[in-house]
């Protein structure tokens, strides 16, 4: 291999190592926009129990905070999806253990768990 195709090969490898860096960014920029939501949605929780405690009646904080806790669910299903892209970003895999490997390993080196 010529000094140029090493040279090449190099620079062909930076600007994948790169792009594969924004796209993470991307993801998690994602992610940290959904936890703000669920932040929001916690006070609306807060300030809905609260005001059923002032005016006494709590017969409708229930559906509300149902439907909120419904909705954070929904928002913590998207972040792992989100979180799904960004190993697959970065080939790697999780173990049935929890270590996350390179997504072209046979097994585990903690628990020696089999791929298939």
């Amino acid at each position: 291999m010529s000094f140029f195709d090493k040279v090449k090969q190099g620079a062909s490898e930076a600007a994948r190592k790169a792009q594969q860096t924004v796209e993470i960014t991307k993801h998690k920029t994602h992610i940290s926009l959904k936890e703000r939501e669920i932040d929001k949605i916690y006070k609306l929780i807060g300030e809905s129990v609260y005001t059923s405690y002032l005016s006494g009646d709590y017969s409708q904080v229930e559906a509300n905070v149902k439907d909120y806790c419904q909705g954070i669910a929904q928002i913590n299903q998207e972040i792992s999806e989100i979180e799904v892209k960004i190993t697959e970003v970065r080939n790697e895999k999780e173990c049935v253990c929890g270590k996350v490997v390179v997504a072209d390993t046979k097994f585990c080196s903690s628990c020696g768990h089999h791929f298939v």
